[in-house]
């Protein structure tokens, strides 16, 4: 499997758990704030840094795009 993919799913899991999500829900709020896009464009930086970063990076990118969308 591609590496990106891999990791694209683990992020989806990662953050389903930790904000006590559903799977579609996670897929809905990355599809709706363009996190797919971030994590894609951002995975050579983000692959390599701890789980907690990780998700505090998708948390604050989906606030920003949320105050944007606002």
């Amino acid at each position: 499997m591609d590496d990106k993919l891999d990791f694209t799913i683990y992020c989806i899991e990662s953050y389903k758990v930790e904000k006590n999500l559903t799977g579609s829900e996670t897929v809905i709020l990355f599809d709706k704030y363009d996190v797919f896009k971030f994590i894609n464009e951002s995975y050579e930086a983000l692959h390599t840094i701890s789980g907690d970063y990780i998700m505090d990076d998708i948390t604050s990118y989906i606030d920003n795009r949320r105050i944007i969308d606002s």
